[in-house]
Protein backbone atom coordinates (compact mmCIF):
# COMPACT_ATOMS: atom_id res chain seq x y z
CA UNK A 1 0.00 0.00 0.00
CA UNK A 2 1.61 3.35 -0.98
CA UNK A 3 1.43 6.15 1.53
CA UNK A 4 0.16 9.68 0.68
CA UNK A 5 1.54 12.35 3.03
CA UNK A 6 -0.17 15.88 1.84
CA UNK A 7 2.76 17.78 1.71
CA UNK A 8 2.77 21.91 1.64
CA UNK A 9 5.97 23.39 2.19
CA UNK A 10 7.00 26.75 2.83
CA UNK A 11 10.41 26.70 4.83
CA UNK A 12 12.12 25.36 1.78
CA UNK A 13 10.75 28.48 -0.05
CA UNK A 14 13.15 30.90 2.10
CA UNK A 15 16.21 31.73 0.96
CA UNK A 16 19.10 28.99 0.39
CA UNK A 17 20.91 30.38 3.75
CA UNK A 18 18.52 29.02 5.17
CA UNK A 19 18.98 25.34 5.08
CA UNK A 20 21.05 22.69 3.39
CA UNK A 21 19.08 20.78 1.28
CA UNK A 22 19.63 17.41 2.41
CA UNK A 23 18.07 14.00 1.51
CA UNK A 24 18.43 11.76 4.34
CA UNK A 25 20.87 8.89 5.23
CA UNK A 26 19.37 4.91 3.98
CA UNK A 27 19.95 2.66 6.83
CA UNK A 28 20.90 -1.24 6.34
CA UNK A 29 17.43 -2.77 7.70
CA UNK A 30 14.71 -0.14 8.97
CA UNK A 31 11.81 -1.96 11.32
CA UNK A 32 8.86 -0.11 12.63
CA UNK A 33 8.74 -0.18 16.35
CA UNK A 34 5.99 2.06 16.73
CA UNK A 35 3.70 4.36 14.54
CA UNK A 36 1.02 6.92 15.46
CA UNK A 37 -2.07 6.06 14.13
CA UNK A 38 -4.38 8.87 16.21
CA UNK A 39 -1.56 11.76 14.59
CA UNK A 40 -1.23 10.32 11.21
CA UNK A 41 -5.49 10.97 11.04
CA UNK A 42 -4.80 14.34 12.07
CA UNK A 43 -2.31 15.22 9.93
CA UNK A 44 -3.80 13.60 6.53
CA UNK A 45 -1.78 10.61 6.24
CA UNK A 46 -3.18 7.87 4.90
CA UNK A 47 -1.85 4.55 6.32
CA UNK A 48 0.37 1.71 4.67
CA UNK A 49 2.06 -1.58 5.72
CA UNK A 50 4.78 -1.89 8.29
CA UNK A 51 7.54 -2.37 5.72
CA UNK A 52 6.53 0.47 4.08
CA UNK A 53 6.11 2.53 6.64
CA UNK A 54 9.79 1.67 8.23
CA UNK A 55 11.30 2.70 4.64
CA UNK A 56 10.14 6.42 4.77
CA UNK A 57 10.07 6.86 8.49
CA UNK A 58 14.24 5.73 8.80
CA UNK A 59 14.92 8.06 5.71
CA UNK A 60 15.13 4.97 3.29
CA UNK A 61 12.76 6.15 0.75
CA UNK A 62 12.20 9.78 0.38
CA UNK A 63 7.76 10.16 -0.08
CA UNK A 64 6.45 12.23 -2.79
CA UNK A 65 6.29 15.91 -2.05
CA UNK A 66 9.17 16.05 0.35
CA UNK A 67 11.85 18.86 0.32
CA UNK A 68 14.56 17.41 2.64
CA UNK A 69 16.66 20.02 4.27
CA UNK A 70 18.91 20.80 7.70
CA UNK A 71 17.84 23.64 9.12
CA UNK A 72 20.21 26.47 9.77
CA UNK A 73 20.53 28.16 13.41
CA UNK A 74 22.55 29.37 16.42
CA UNK A 75 22.20 29.50 19.69
CA UNK A 76 23.79 29.92 23.35
CA UNK A 77 24.23 26.47 25.39
CA UNK A 78 24.48 26.91 28.68
CA UNK A 79 25.07 30.71 28.45
CA UNK A 80 27.64 30.65 26.06
CA UNK A 81 26.98 31.69 21.79
CA UNK A 82 27.83 28.95 19.61
CA UNK A 83 27.22 31.41 16.44
CA UNK A 84 25.93 28.32 13.88
CA UNK A 85 24.97 24.94 15.11
CA UNK A 86 22.50 23.37 12.73
CA UNK A 87 20.70 20.43 12.14
CA UNK A 88 23.19 18.39 12.62
CA UNK A 89 21.32 14.92 12.73
CA UNK A 90 18.13 15.64 11.84
CA UNK A 91 16.02 16.14 8.47
CA UNK A 92 13.01 18.39 7.63
CA UNK A 93 11.12 16.27 5.36
CA UNK A 94 8.15 19.16 4.56
CA UNK A 95 5.09 20.21 5.98
CA UNK A 96 1.33 19.53 6.14
CA UNK A 97 -1.76 21.26 6.80
CA UNK A 98 -3.54 19.13 9.46
CA UNK A 99 -7.53 18.64 10.00
CA UNK A 100 -7.65 22.56 12.00
CA UNK A 101 -5.84 23.77 9.52
CA UNK A 102 -2.69 24.07 11.63
CA UNK A 103 0.36 23.62 9.52
CA UNK A 104 2.62 21.44 11.61
CA UNK A 105 6.40 20.07 10.34
CA UNK A 106 7.68 16.43 9.79
CA UNK A 107 11.21 15.90 10.87
CA UNK A 108 13.29 12.85 11.04
CA UNK A 109 15.66 12.68 13.89
CA UNK A 110 18.95 10.12 13.63
CA UNK A 111 18.72 10.42 10.00
CA UNK A 112 22.65 10.65 8.97
CA UNK A 113 24.84 13.59 8.78
CA UNK A 114 24.25 16.77 7.25
CA UNK A 115 26.31 19.81 6.38
CA UNK A 116 25.85 20.91 10.19
CA UNK A 117 26.86 17.77 12.04
CA UNK A 118 30.60 18.75 12.67
CA UNK A 119 31.93 15.69 14.71
CA UNK A 120 28.57 13.60 15.06
CA UNK A 121 27.73 10.96 12.95
CA UNK A 122 24.57 12.20 12.65
CA UNK A 123 22.70 9.33 13.92
CA UNK A 124 21.05 8.08 17.34
CA UNK A 125 20.05 5.32 19.47
CA UNK A 126 17.58 3.62 20.42
CA UNK A 127 16.94 4.56 24.58
CA UNK A 128 16.47 8.44 23.07
CA UNK A 129 14.21 7.38 20.53
CA UNK A 130 11.97 5.67 22.77
CA UNK A 131 12.42 8.69 25.47
CA UNK A 132 11.56 11.22 23.22
CA UNK A 133 8.41 9.42 22.38
CA UNK A 134 7.01 8.54 25.40
CA UNK A 135 7.73 11.91 26.97
CA UNK A 136 6.77 13.87 24.38
CA UNK A 137 3.34 12.02 23.66
CA UNK A 138 2.99 12.32 27.41
CA UNK A 139 3.21 15.63 27.78
CA UNK A 140 0.79 16.05 24.93
CA UNK A 141 -1.80 13.90 27.06
CA UNK A 142 -1.13 15.71 29.95
CA UNK A 143 -1.83 19.09 27.67
CA UNK A 144 1.18 20.78 27.52
CA UNK A 145 2.66 22.43 24.37
CA UNK A 146 4.89 19.85 22.36
CA UNK A 147 6.31 18.48 19.19
CA UNK A 148 4.46 15.08 18.79
CA UNK A 149 6.29 11.70 17.64
CA UNK A 150 5.07 10.31 14.90
CA UNK A 151 7.49 6.93 14.63
CA UNK A 152 10.03 5.10 15.74
CA UNK A 153 11.83 2.94 13.41
CA UNK A 154 15.06 0.37 14.41
CA UNK A 155 18.06 1.22 11.58
CA UNK A 156 19.36 -2.32 11.98
CA UNK A 157 22.69 -0.58 12.15
CA UNK A 158 24.73 0.35 15.19
CA UNK A 159 25.93 3.07 16.49
CA UNK A 160 28.87 4.11 18.86
CA UNK A 161 28.68 6.32 21.89
CA UNK A 162 30.89 4.88 24.75
CA UNK A 163 29.64 1.57 23.67
CA UNK A 164 27.83 0.03 21.00
CA UNK A 165 23.84 0.70 21.14
CA UNK A 166 21.36 0.01 18.57
CA UNK A 167 20.52 2.68 15.79
CA UNK A 168 17.08 4.17 15.72
CA UNK A 169 14.81 6.86 13.99
CA UNK A 170 12.39 9.41 15.26
CA UNK A 171 9.59 10.85 13.36
CA UNK A 172 8.93 14.86 14.94
CA UNK A 173 5.96 16.61 14.12
CA UNK A 174 5.95 20.27 15.08
CA UNK A 175 4.17 23.35 14.88
CA UNK A 176 7.62 24.61 13.64
CA UNK A 177 11.10 24.08 14.26
CA UNK A 178 11.87 28.04 14.50
CA UNK A 179 14.16 28.58 17.37
CA UNK A 180 15.43 31.94 19.48
CA UNK A 181 18.88 30.31 17.79
CA UNK A 182 16.60 30.86 14.41
CA UNK A 183 16.89 34.06 14.81
CA UNK A 184 20.21 34.65 16.49
CA UNK A 185 22.11 33.15 13.76
CA UNK A 186 20.66 36.32 11.35
CA UNK A 187 21.20 38.91 14.02
CA UNK A 188 24.86 37.84 14.67
CA UNK A 189 25.45 38.21 10.90
CA UNK A 190 24.14 41.76 10.75
CA UNK A 191 22.09 39.66 7.89
CA UNK A 192 19.29 42.16 8.06
CA UNK A 193 17.17 41.25 4.97
CA UNK A 194 17.37 36.93 6.36
CA UNK A 195 16.75 38.31 9.46
CA UNK A 196 13.08 40.61 8.56
CA UNK A 197 12.56 37.30 5.91
CA UNK A 198 12.52 35.41 9.30
CA UNK A 199 10.50 37.70 11.15
CA UNK A 200 7.64 37.99 8.22
CA UNK A 201 7.53 33.94 8.03
CA UNK A 202 7.41 33.60 11.56
CA UNK A 203 4.56 36.22 12.17
CA UNK A 204 2.78 34.55 9.06
CA UNK A 205 3.13 31.16 10.55
CA UNK A 206 2.26 31.94 13.99
CA UNK A 207 1.28 35.58 14.72
CA UNK A 208 -0.41 36.98 12.15
CA UNK A 209 -1.81 39.65 14.98
CA UNK A 210 1.57 40.78 15.50
CA UNK A 211 2.80 43.83 13.57
CA UNK A 212 6.09 44.34 14.65
CA UNK A 213 8.69 42.89 16.16
CA UNK A 214 7.82 43.89 20.12
CA UNK A 215 4.43 42.78 19.31
CA UNK A 216 6.18 39.50 18.45
CA UNK A 217 8.31 39.56 21.53
CA UNK A 218 4.90 40.05 23.25
CA UNK A 219 3.63 37.05 22.27
CA UNK A 220 6.30 34.13 22.03
CA UNK A 221 6.67 35.87 25.74
CA UNK A 222 3.22 35.26 26.60
CA UNK A 223 3.69 31.47 25.36
CA UNK A 224 6.50 30.77 26.83
CA UNK A 225 5.42 32.17 30.15
CA UNK A 226 2.52 29.61 30.13
CA UNK A 227 4.52 26.58 29.23
CA UNK A 228 7.06 27.23 31.87
CA UNK A 229 4.40 27.39 34.30
CA UNK A 230 3.12 24.51 32.86
CA UNK A 231 6.35 22.36 33.30
CA UNK A 232 6.61 23.32 36.64
CA UNK A 233 3.06 22.51 37.83
CA UNK A 234 3.36 18.92 36.70
CA UNK A 235 7.14 18.69 37.64
CA UNK A 236 8.94 18.48 34.56
CA UNK A 237 12.56 19.66 34.20
CA UNK A 238 13.49 20.41 30.16
CA UNK A 239 17.38 19.75 31.00
CA UNK A 240 18.72 22.21 28.53
CA UNK A 241 17.15 25.18 28.02
CA UNK A 242 19.47 26.50 25.52
CA UNK A 243 18.15 29.43 22.84
CA UNK A 244 18.21 26.39 20.33
CA UNK A 245 15.99 24.55 22.39
CA UNK A 246 13.47 27.38 22.87
CA UNK A 247 10.49 27.45 19.85
CA UNK A 248 8.74 30.19 18.82
CA UNK A 249 5.93 28.66 18.73
CA UNK A 250 6.00 27.78 22.45
CA UNK A 251 6.28 24.69 22.08
CA UNK A 252 8.35 21.84 24.02
CA UNK A 253 10.93 20.98 21.92
CA UNK A 254 14.52 18.27 22.51
CA UNK A 255 13.67 15.79 25.04
CA UNK A 256 17.36 14.76 25.69
CA UNK A 257 18.40 14.99 28.97
CA UNK A 258 14.62 15.64 30.57
CA UNK A 259 12.72 14.24 34.00
CA UNK A 260 9.95 14.44 35.76
CA UNK A 261 11.22 14.99 39.39
CA UNK A 262 10.01 11.81 42.29
CA UNK A 263 10.42 13.71 45.36
CA UNK A 264 10.44 17.36 45.69
CA UNK A 265 13.30 19.56 45.38
CA UNK A 266 13.55 22.85 44.48
CA UNK A 267 17.20 23.06 43.29
CA UNK A 268 16.50 19.31 41.45
CA UNK A 269 19.24 18.64 38.68
CA UNK A 270 18.88 15.91 35.95
CA UNK A 271 21.37 16.60 33.08
CA UNK A 272 24.54 14.92 33.47
CA UNK A 273 26.08 17.72 31.48
CA UNK A 274 24.52 20.57 33.81
CA UNK A 275 27.45 20.74 36.26
CA UNK A 276 26.39 24.02 37.95
CA UNK A 277 22.32 23.43 37.86
CA UNK A 278 21.57 26.69 35.00
CA UNK A 279 18.55 24.39 34.04
CA UNK A 280 17.29 22.72 37.32
CA UNK A 281 13.87 22.79 38.10
CA UNK A 282 13.72 25.76 40.30
CA UNK A 283 15.63 27.99 37.50
CA UNK A 284 13.73 27.57 34.96
CA UNK A 285 11.14 30.64 35.01
CA UNK A 286 14.46 33.08 35.35
CA UNK A 287 16.06 31.02 32.80
CA UNK A 288 13.11 31.36 30.04
CA UNK A 289 13.12 35.15 30.83
CA UNK A 290 17.01 34.99 29.88
CA UNK A 291 15.76 33.46 26.52
CA UNK A 292 13.32 35.79 25.63
CA UNK A 293 16.44 38.74 26.77
CA UNK A 294 18.20 36.88 23.71
CA UNK A 295 15.55 36.74 21.14
CA UNK A 296 14.72 40.51 21.68
CA UNK A 297 18.23 40.99 21.16
CA UNK A 298 18.53 39.38 18.03
CA UNK A 299 15.18 41.89 17.12
CA UNK A 300 16.68 44.96 17.60
CA UNK A 301 18.35 45.41 14.29
CA UNK A 302 14.61 45.32 12.69
CA UNK A 303 13.60 48.40 14.82
CA UNK A 304 13.92 52.19 12.94
CA UNK A 305 15.34 53.19 16.66
CA UNK A 306 18.06 51.07 18.24
CA UNK A 307 17.89 53.00 21.53
CA UNK A 308 13.97 53.37 21.66
CA UNK A 309 14.27 49.36 20.49
CA UNK A 310 15.97 48.63 23.82
CA UNK A 311 13.82 50.59 25.78
CA UNK A 312 11.08 49.07 24.71
CA UNK A 313 12.50 45.43 24.82
CA UNK A 314 13.78 45.87 28.03
CA UNK A 315 10.63 46.95 29.64
CA UNK A 316 8.68 43.53 28.07
CA UNK A 317 11.49 41.21 29.55
CA UNK A 318 11.51 42.93 33.40
CA UNK A 319 7.22 42.79 32.70
CA UNK A 320 7.88 39.09 32.28
CA UNK A 321 8.42 37.18 35.45
CA UNK A 322 5.64 39.11 37.51
CA UNK A 323 3.52 37.17 34.28
CA UNK A 324 5.54 33.84 35.37
CA UNK A 325 4.17 34.45 38.95
CA UNK A 326 0.61 34.58 37.70
CA UNK A 327 0.65 31.30 35.68
CA UNK A 328 2.48 29.83 38.04
CA UNK A 329 0.03 30.50 40.97
CA UNK A 330 -3.20 29.63 38.55
CA UNK A 331 -1.50 26.24 37.79
CA UNK A 332 -0.98 25.09 41.55
CA UNK A 333 -3.77 27.15 42.73
CA UNK A 334 -5.66 24.89 40.68
CA UNK A 335 -3.30 21.54 41.98
CA UNK A 336 -5.20 22.66 45.53
CA UNK A 337 -8.55 22.92 43.42
CA UNK A 338 -8.84 26.23 43.44
CA UNK A 339 -10.45 28.05 40.21
CA UNK A 340 -9.74 31.87 41.19
CA UNK A 341 -6.61 32.23 43.46
CA UNK A 342 -5.82 35.07 45.45
CA UNK A 343 -2.71 36.32 45.93
CA UNK A 344 -2.37 35.26 49.38
CA UNK A 345 -3.02 31.21 48.25
CA UNK A 346 0.73 31.90 47.13
CA UNK A 347 1.55 31.29 50.72
CA UNK A 348 -0.35 28.02 50.99
CA UNK A 349 0.92 26.34 48.17
CA UNK A 350 4.31 27.17 49.52
CA UNK A 351 3.76 25.88 53.22
CA UNK A 352 2.76 22.95 51.31
CA UNK A 353 5.62 22.87 49.08
CA UNK A 354 7.79 23.02 52.12
CA UNK A 355 6.25 20.21 53.63
CA UNK A 356 7.38 18.35 51.17
CA UNK A 357 10.18 19.19 50.88
CA UNK A 358 11.57 18.57 54.00
CA UNK A 359 9.89 15.44 54.22
CA UNK A 360 10.98 14.00 50.38
CA UNK A 361 6.85 13.60 49.48
CA UNK A 362 6.55 12.59 46.18
CA UNK A 363 5.61 15.23 43.29
CA UNK A 364 2.92 13.61 41.68
CA UNK A 365 1.24 10.99 44.51
CA UNK A 366 1.33 14.51 47.19
CA UNK A 367 -0.86 16.65 44.51
CA UNK A 368 -2.62 13.73 43.25
CA UNK A 369 -3.57 12.25 47.01
CA UNK A 370 -5.30 15.93 47.82
CA UNK A 371 -8.00 14.59 45.82
CA UNK A 372 -7.61 10.78 46.38
CA UNK A 373 -7.52 11.31 50.39
CA UNK A 374 -4.00 10.02 50.36
CA UNK A 375 -1.77 13.06 50.70
CA UNK A 376 -1.29 12.96 54.38
CA UNK A 377 0.76 9.45 53.68
CA UNK A 378 2.90 11.65 51.34
CA UNK A 379 4.37 13.95 54.24
CA UNK A 380 6.33 12.93 57.06
CA UNK A 381 5.40 15.68 59.46
CA UNK A 382 1.85 14.65 60.37
CA UNK A 383 1.11 17.35 62.33
CA UNK A 384 1.84 20.07 60.22
CA UNK A 385 -0.13 18.46 57.06
CA UNK A 386 -2.96 18.33 59.70
CA UNK A 387 -2.35 22.30 60.39
CA UNK A 388 -1.82 23.31 56.58
CA UNK A 389 -5.31 20.61 55.99
CA UNK A 390 -7.47 22.29 58.08
CA UNK A 391 -6.44 26.00 56.26
CA UNK A 392 -6.70 24.19 53.18
CA UNK A 393 -10.20 22.77 53.10
CA UNK A 394 -11.25 26.48 55.05
CA UNK A 395 -10.11 28.08 51.91
CA UNK A 396 -11.76 25.64 49.29
CA UNK A 397 -15.05 25.89 51.30
CA UNK A 398 -16.53 28.35 48.42
CA UNK A 399 -15.30 25.82 45.48
CA UNK A 400 -18.02 24.61 42.88
CA UNK A 401 -16.35 21.24 42.76
CA UNK A 402 -12.53 21.26 43.95
CA UNK A 403 -11.92 17.62 43.69
CA UNK A 404 -12.82 17.80 39.82
CA UNK A 405 -10.86 21.06 39.25
CA UNK A 406 -8.22 18.40 41.42
CA UNK A 407 -8.37 15.73 38.99
CA UNK A 408 -7.60 17.92 35.68
CA UNK A 409 -4.92 19.17 37.62
CA UNK A 410 -3.29 16.59 38.75
CA UNK A 411 -2.28 13.56 36.92
CA UNK A 412 -1.98 10.06 38.28
CA UNK A 413 0.45 9.04 35.85
CA UNK A 414 3.89 10.20 34.29
CA UNK A 415 6.79 9.13 32.60
CA UNK A 416 8.96 8.00 35.97
CA UNK A 417 12.22 7.88 35.03
CA UNK A 418 12.78 4.49 36.04
CA UNK A 419 10.27 3.37 33.98
CA UNK A 420 11.41 4.75 30.85
CA UNK A 421 15.33 3.50 31.98
CA UNK A 422 13.99 -0.07 32.38
CA UNK A 423 11.41 0.78 29.22
CA UNK A 424 14.61 1.31 27.42
CA UNK A 425 16.79 -1.79 28.57
CA UNK A 426 13.52 -4.10 27.67
CA UNK A 427 13.88 -2.79 24.43
CA UNK A 428 17.70 -2.94 24.09
CA UNK A 429 16.93 -6.74 24.66
CA UNK A 430 14.61 -6.43 22.27
CA UNK A 431 11.20 -6.22 24.40
CA UNK A 432 8.94 -3.72 22.97
CA UNK A 433 5.93 -4.65 25.48
CA UNK A 434 6.99 -2.28 28.43
CA UNK A 435 7.30 0.60 25.70
CA UNK A 436 4.03 -0.35 24.29
CA UNK A 437 2.67 -0.43 27.92
CA UNK A 438 3.86 3.42 28.57
CA UNK A 439 2.30 4.55 25.86
CA UNK A 440 -0.87 3.31 26.28
CA UNK A 441 -0.99 3.83 30.15
CA UNK A 442 0.41 7.51 29.73
CA UNK A 443 -2.16 8.52 26.74
CA UNK A 444 -4.63 8.75 29.86
CA UNK A 445 -2.41 10.26 32.46
CA UNK A 446 -5.81 11.27 34.56
CA UNK A 447 -7.59 8.90 34.89
CA UNK A 448 -7.00 6.09 38.03
CA UNK A 449 -6.05 2.90 35.69
CA UNK A 450 -5.83 0.12 38.95
CA UNK A 451 -4.38 -1.75 36.25
CA UNK A 452 -1.49 0.07 36.24
CA UNK A 453 -0.72 0.73 39.71
CA UNK A 454 2.81 -0.02 39.63
CA UNK A 455 3.11 2.99 37.01
CA UNK A 456 2.49 5.31 39.82
CA UNK A 457 5.13 3.80 42.25
CA UNK A 458 7.93 5.83 43.00
CA UNK A 459 11.56 4.19 42.62
CA UNK A 460 12.88 1.83 45.43
CA UNK A 461 16.12 3.07 46.36
CA UNK A 462 18.04 1.51 43.82
CA UNK A 463 16.17 2.37 40.97
CA UNK A 464 16.42 6.32 41.45
CA UNK A 465 17.51 7.62 38.21
CA UNK A 466 20.52 10.30 39.35
CA UNK A 467 21.35 11.39 35.72
CA UNK A 468 19.81 11.82 32.46
CA UNK A 469 21.74 12.16 29.02
CA UNK A 470 21.20 14.28 25.87
CA UNK A 471 20.15 12.08 23.04
CA UNK A 472 23.56 12.94 20.69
Amino acid sequence: MSLKIPFDNTYARLPEGFYARQAPVPVADPALIAFNDALARELGIDGADDARLAAIFAGNDVPDGAEPLAQLYAGHQFGQFNPQLGDGRAILLGEVTDRTGARRDIQLKGSGRTPFSRMGDGRAWLGPVLREYVVSEAMHALGVPTTRALASVRTGETVLREVPLPGAVLTRVAASHIRVGTFQIFSARRDTDALRALFDYTVARHYPQARDPSELLDAVIERQAKLVAQWMALGFIHGVMNTDNCTLSGETIDYGPCAFMDAYAPDTVFSSIDRFGRYGYASQADIIVWNMAQLATALVPLMPDESEAIETFTRQIHAMPDLIRAEWLTRFAAKLGITAPRAEDAGLIADLLDLMHAGSSDFTNTFRGLADGTARDEIADRDGFDKWHARWRTRIEDEADPEAVMRAANPAFIPRNHRIEAMIAAAVAGDDAPFHRLNAVLADPFSDQPDAADLRRPPTRDEVVTATFCGT
